[in-house]
């Protein structure tokens, strides 16, 4: 690893000369260059895109993510995803290392360079292993044929007739060659244009928990973090941004700041004042004795009552329909016996443990940025990653901008953004030599890119066998894409999607449970509160409300909760295979000790499905949640222990949530600050959480956020079985 001073290194391909090649088309996956003393570097698309602006197959760098063959034998796997505890630094090098058929050992990684020639670079969404479980796997399974030809020109053999495990190639005749001594030979090769994957039932590290391998330098101290990345001789900055959203500086007075002993600079930037000191110390004493007159505008008198009123107005008055089937009207009028609910859900913070941070330098021309960023490129139509944001912030173009990639001490989202990365970038252009902008832990609560609040008011009628007969949905919602809009879309912000977010209605637009008569609404509300991606986006909202109803259904119609989703989802049988297998683990039906009982839910979020079960009891008036079981399908599982790693993770973050989580606005200014007013789940209130992996061979999905939607109505509807309280309104616990 790299010391602190130097950042998270990146490795660029240098070659003399091009080797014979065959053509390029939109299908090809794989690039050669010769590294000089290295040996075989091997490039691949992360997704085939048709791109007039891309550099052609002549070009040095392409739309790839790289794997390098070292002479040592040491083999590289460069990774353009982020790292923030999710294993993406493992998962990824398994495709590649399963295909190329390495040894696990020899296998190590590197953060790759934010640069276009990479396309779009985002972590989100749960796509990493998901959207490289092909590209990669072809990566690897090149690099391998291309090494199989060479030890069979070598041997003067049939290539059908070499073997390869462990970055070795074998002769019939026992004779064997490492990867490392053959990578020159194989770099000298035509690319072919396509080879054959391995059938699934030869996998040997795919599917297998092999160690992951980051572990040694985050056990070590040895891995570097956004708050510890840029050189030493880095000035400490801390920014006064305005208290109340949409406000500005008037004017302000900086001597006082300035007194302060290591205060050197403080300068007027974009989102606010900055105190540029010696250390955090310093800088953070010189912004607390800033004079700032600010201009809070017209936000200043928003509250939560406020807000709530404008989102329940919305969803009764204003909602599109997103979805029609049958005739609900109908039916609704048709009959007295109607069930009704209304939910209500919270801003929440992401309330990452590492508070967000960036370094920059900008220096002849140039800028170099050092961030835990979860989006470090994007075209501009996209509003650009940190690279174009930071360029532009800056002053430079985006050519002489580069951005070094940190581990991220916690993202879910929040590192999406690129505020924080384009403060220390216009910053950097201001003063003279490197600069790092921290923010506090009230920093980066009271200025968070929050999830909406939403609010849902749903009614449904039964038929004779208690199944729905109608189903009506209506919520309303700020939308994270109408926000996104102007620089996503051409046109007016209005006309994004016909004023439908995807992003809000996910889990409810698509709900699964059979009815003859659905209709769902959607309110666009506009409000001056920041909202961004949040883990698992719109499922948090809909996941909570749809297996809420669901069983306020089974009751009203005096049925088991459990029984009562199977008879429903009878087409949807992942969704099934998942409630089965929980309900299984954790013997629904089974007798429930004394002062407990037992909830159920299950969400399809991100291409995989999870049904979890929570058994609850109430101590003095407050639910503890004893244990959780939790069954997953999320296709081809490539790391199991990864996997349970992030179902128990999601479980956490989201009972978290659902216990404590809420963000409120009085005066239009955020009115928690820190962790003792929004508290986190502590250690001795963790449930035993137990996972079953229920891989149903399909492609695979995403793991990082779908542990997260269930939990919360699986607390709820456990609360409802053993005290008759229906909870449709978070957090559970309320000041």
């Amino acid at each position: 690893m790299m010391a602190p001073t130097e950042g998270v290194s990146v490795t660029a391909i240098s070659r003399e000369s091009d080797p014979p090649r065959r053509g390029f088309s939109r299908r090809s996956f794989v690039k050669i260059g010769v590294v000089t003393g290295a040996g075989l570097t091997l490039g691949v698309t992360w997704k085939v895109m048709s791109n007039p602006g891309l550099p052609s197959s002549d070009a040095t760098l392409v739309p790839n993510a790289f794997l390098r063959i070292d002479a040592d034998g040491t083999i590289t796997v460069m990774v353009p995803r982020s790292e923030m505890g999710q294993g993406v630094s493992t998962a990824l090098p398994q495709l590649v290392a399963e295909e190329l058929d390495a040894a696990w050992g020899q296998v190590s990684f590197e953060f790759a360079p934010a640069h276009d020639a990479f396309g779009m670079m985002v972590t989100g969404g749960s796509t990493s292993v998901k959207e490289s479980w092909l590209p990669l796997r072809q990566a690897g399974a090149t690099a391998r044929w291309m090494l199989r030809e060479a030890a069979a020109q070598r041997w003067g053999i049939p290539a059908a007739e070499v073997e390869t495990r462990d970055a070795r190639a074998f002769a019939p005749d026992g004779a064997s060659v490492t990867y490392a001594d053959l990578a020159a030979e194989a770099a000298l090769l035509d690319v072919p244009d396509e080879v054959p994957l391995k059938d699934p039932a030869d996998f040997r590290l795919i599917g297998q928990s092999v160690p992951r391998l980051d572990v040694e330098a985050k056990s070590t101290g040895q891995a570097v973090f956004g708050i510890d990345a840029g050189p030493n001789e880095a000035r400490i900055a801390m920014v006064a941004r305005p208290p109340v959203f949409g406000g500005k500086v008037r004017s302000f007075r900086p001597d006082a700041a300035l007194a302060v002993p290591g205060v050197r600079e403080v300068v007027l930037i974009q989102s606010g004042v900055a105190v540029v000191a010696d250390g955090y110390i310093a800088a953070k004493a010189g912004r607390d004795a800033l004079v700032i007159e600010w201009d809070d505008g017209p936000a200043a008198g928003l509250n939560d009552a406020e807000i709530f009123a404008q989102l329940r107005d919305a969803a009764q008055n204003n909602g599109r329909t997103v979805r029609d089937e049958g005739d609900v009207e109908t039916a609704l009028s048709s009959s007295e016996a109607k069930v009704r609910a209304t939910y209500q859900l919270p801003y929440l913070a992401h309330a990452t443990m590492e508070p967000m941070n960036c370094t920059a330098w900008v220096r002849d021309g140039r800028c170099t940025v050092w961030a835990p960023t979860q989006f470090q490129n994007a075209p501009a139509i996209l509003g650009g990653g940190a690279r174009q944001v930071a360029a532009k912030a800056a002053g430079v173009s985006a050519d002489n901008t580069e951005v070094h990639t940190t581990f991220l001490g916690g993202g879910f989202g929040r590192r999406a953004e690129r505020d924080f990365v384009h403060e220390a970038a216009e910053l950097a252009g201001l003063v003279e030599g490197p600069v790092k902008v921290i923010w506090s832990r009230e920093d980066d609560m009271q200025h968070d890119f929050y999830r909406p609040a939403s609010y849902h008011e749903l009614t449904a009628t039964l038929n004779a066998d208690g199944s729905p007969d109608a189903w009506h949905h209506q919520m309303a919602s700020q939308s994270i894409l109408q926000r996104l809009a102007p620089s996503w879309v051409p046109g007016p912000a209005a006309r994004f999607a016909g004023r439908r977010d995807p992003t809000s209605t996910e889990g409810a637009s698509d709900q699964p449970y059979r009815s003859p008569n659905v209709q769902m609404t959607y309110a666009m509300v506009d409000l001056p509160i920041p909202v961004g991606f949040w883990r698992s986006v719109g499922h948090t909202h809909t996941g909570f409300v749809v297996e809420s109803f669901i069983d306020e259904l089974a009751h009203a119609a005096g049925r088991d909760p459990y029984e009562y989703r199977r008879a429903l989802l009878s087409e949807h049988p992942r969704h099934l295979g998942v409630l089965d297998a929980v309900a299984a683990a954790a013997g629904w039906g089974s007798t429930v000790p004394d002062g407990r009982a037992r909830g159920i839910a299950v969400v399809e979020s991100f291409g995989s499905y999870v049904a979890e079960v929570a058994e609850v009891s109430m101590q003095s008036g407050r639910p503890r949640v004893h244990r959780v079981w939790c069954a997953i399908d999320c296709g081809v599982v490539v790391n199991p222990r990864i996997v349970r790693a992030q179902m128990e993770s999601g479980i956490v973050f989201g009972l978290t949530a659902a216990l404590y989580g809420e963000i409120n606005i009085q005066a239009g200014r955020v009115v928690q600050s820190n962790f003792h007013d929004y508290p986190m789940l502590r250690m001795n209130e963790a449930p035993d959480i137990e996972v079953v992996l229920a891989p149903s061979g399909d492609a695979p999905g995403g793991v990082g956020e779908p542990g997260t939607p269930p939990i919360a109505p699986a607390v709820t509807n456990a609360i409802y079985a053993l005290t008759g309280e229906r909870i449709r309104t978070l957090p559970i616990v309320r000041a």
